[in-house]
Formats: structure tokens, C-alpha cells, sequence
């Protein structure tokens, strides 16, 4: 296991040591499980009590927590920042694939880039570009005329339909499914006929999709995520939806189709957003939220309701139903007090 002293880690964050910076650092830790040749981070002040029994070689902190401390530090303005760079830093995660396994079913007019890595059993389609140091894993299938980016990495068991183009630095995690077609149909009599979703997914720069996640293809035009989207795990993007840069969607979350998301927003796990509407840029959607109508102001929205005991949930639903005859009892008192 390579280490590197405090120096060479403060150095990469361009931070203050605090203390012995010769001492060696391999991997990282939390506050209460870490062990020699770990380093830890405190982000928050509620737990600098920890500080006092840690085992850590090294803590990330603020000037502020780090002032009086007598152990060794990385001193830097987020701490928590730090602590997400030195672990890729430490990181030792192996790569989805090495070298082109003799499994591995490569088209004749697929183009690859220097130092590309193929797994078994991987599938690349016709007329298929994988960029310089793309690892596909093993298991996944890259479909015709789609386009890989640079340094991006698909996962065990990862599916990229036709017409499909992902940018640089992407991460693909196993189970995900990009450029299924969308839910798009019209009902004659009864009878849904199928309308074919001619159009594809295109995928920035620095994207990461969790496990199992789908991404539909547009119905005619593109269903797009822009740079530096992080999308969890379970997550649904149905037909020709717009996510704007930067911004994060959490676990189990549906969005339906035309549904336009701005930049910077976070959208809690477990939320459904109705389609054919827009949210603009710096919105966060708490957890458990529908949303059913555009959002024009940034801010914070919310609508779960918070667990309670069934028997008030059940009071309360009763008496949510009758807000609207409250209402208009109401309505009607300060009429006739005019």
C-alpha cells in the first residue's frame, strides 16, 4: 500500500501542516475508526470532543477547530473538500477493465483511443468512438453510433443504446441503462400505438450515474444532462429532459418527460417531479417532494408530510379533506363582517 507524507498531501491541497509533516499516510478514516497512517476529518464542530480519543496519524480542520489542537493537521479553509480530494487521491479503487479481453466483441468499424480497456464480454457496437483511457466494463454494451468521451468509465454490466454520446471524465455504474426508449405512445380506441423515439441522450462533461439508474432517449429531440450532474442511484429521466449543469438528484426520484431542471439545484431522494414543466437554477427540493408546477424562484421546496402516529395521520387526513368547506365557512364570515 503506497503512502506519502503530510507534506506531499497538504502540498496537493495547497494547505498548512500543523505538526510532524513527515509522518506517512495511506488511507482515510473517520474520526473514531481511524488508525495509524490514517488521516480523518473534522467538518463539523459537534464532534471535536473526538478529537481527544482519536487514533488518526493526521486530521483535516478549519483554522478555527485546528487552533490549540496538539495532534498533527492539514489545515484548510473545507475541511470536508479536502477530505473528498485526498481520498481520490488515496483512492486504490481497481479499474473496470485492463488491456481488451479476448471476450470482448468489438465491431470492425468501432474507433478506440489510445490505452482503452474492453472487458469480457463487453459489446461495442457499429460506428462506435470510445476516447483515449476509456474503460468499459465487463458485461456492458455500447450501441451503435454512440460516442464515449475521454477518461470515462462504464461499470460491470452497464447498457448505452445507439446514438448515445457521453463527454470526458464520466463515471457509469453497473446496472444503468442509457437511451431506452422513452414512454411514448398515442391511444386509438383503446389501443396504445407505439411512437418510435428516434431521438438519442447526450451526456457532458463530468458526469457520474449511480447504480441502476435509466436515462431515457429522446422522443424526437435529445434528452440532455449537462456538465457535472451527479445522478444516485435508482434514479428515473425520462424522455427529452434537460438537467442543468452542476446539479445533483438523489436516490429513487422520478422525473417525467419534457421536464426542464436549471443548473446548481439538488433534488432530494424519493421526489417526483410532473412532466412537461421547468424548474429554474438554484432550487432544492427536499425529500419525499412532488413537484406538479414550474418553479420560477429559487429557494427551498418542500411537501412530505413527516411520519406520525396512524391513528393522528388518519384524524388528519380526515380533516385535510374538509379544508375546503373550512374554507369557504370562512370566506363566507368575512363577507358578511365587510
Amino acid at each position: 500500500m503506497t503512502s506519502y507524507t503530510l507534506r506531499v498531501l497538504a502540498d496537493h491541497l495547497n494547505a498548512d501542516v500543523q505538526g510532524d509533516d513527515s509522518v506517512e499516510i495511506s488511507t482515510v478514516g473517520t474520526l473514531d475508526g481511524a488508525g495509524k497512517g490514517q488521516i480523518s476529518f473534522l467538518a463539523n464542530s459537534k464532534y471535536r470532543s473526538q478529537l481527544e480519543t482519536t487514533a488518526a496519524s493526521a486530521i483535516l480542520m478549519s483554522p478555527a477547530d485546528a487552533d490549540g489542537f496538539k495532534g498533527n493537521a492539514i489545515v484548510l479553509k473545507d475541511p470536508y473538500v479536502g477530505f473528498a480530494r485526498i481520498a481520490q487521491f488515496l483512492d486504490t479503487t481497481p479499474k473496470a477493465a485492463e488491456n481488451i479481453h479476448p471476450t470482448a466483441q468489438i465491431a470492425a468499424s468501432a474507433m478506440l483511443g489510445e490505452d482503452v480497456a474492453v472487458g469480457a464480454n463487453a459489446v461495442i457496437g457499429e460506428n462506435v468512438v470510445l476516447g483515449n483511457n476509456v474503460q468499459i466494463g465487463a458485461g456492458s454494451v455500447v450501441g451503435q453510433d454512440s460516442v464515449i468521451g475521454s477518461n470515462t468509465l462504464l461499470w460491470a454490466n452497464v447498457t448505452v443504446y445507439h446514438d448515445v454520446h457521453l463527454g470526458q471524465d464520466c463515471i457509469i455504474h453497473s446496472g444503468t441503462i442509457i437511451g431506452s426508449d422513452g414512454f411514448g405512445y398515442a391511444n386509438e380506441r383503446g389501443q396504445w400505438i407505439k411512437i418510435p423515439q428516434t431521438g438519442g441522450v447526450r451526456i457532458g462533461d463530468r458526469v457520474e450515474i449511480g447504480a441502476n439508474t435509466t436515462i431515457d432517449r429522446g422522443a424526437i429531440d435529445h434528452t440532455e444532462i449537462h456538465d457535472g450532474v451527479i445522478l444516485d442511484n435508482q434514479v428515473q429521466i425520462a424522455h427529452n429532459d434537460i438537467i442543468g449543469a452542476n446539479t445533483a438528484i438523489a436516490g429513487s426520484t422520478v422525473v417525467a418527460g419534457s421536464v426542464t431542471i436549471g443548473k446548481h439545484c439538488i433534488i432530494g431522494g424519493n421526489c417526483a417531479i410532473s412532466g412537461h414543466l421547468s424548474i429554474c437554477d438554484g432550487v432544492h427540493v427536499t425529500g419525499s417532494t412532488n413537484i406538479t408546477s414550474v418553479i420560477r424562484e429559487p429557494g427551498v421546496y418542500s411537501s412530505a408530510t413527516v411520519a406520525m402516529d396512524n391513528k393522528l395521520w388518519r384524524k388528519n387526513t380526515v380533516r385535510f379533506r374538509q379544508l375546503d368547506g373550512l374554507f369557504q365557512r370562512v370566506k363566507k364570515l368575512e363577507n358578511n363582517t365587510k
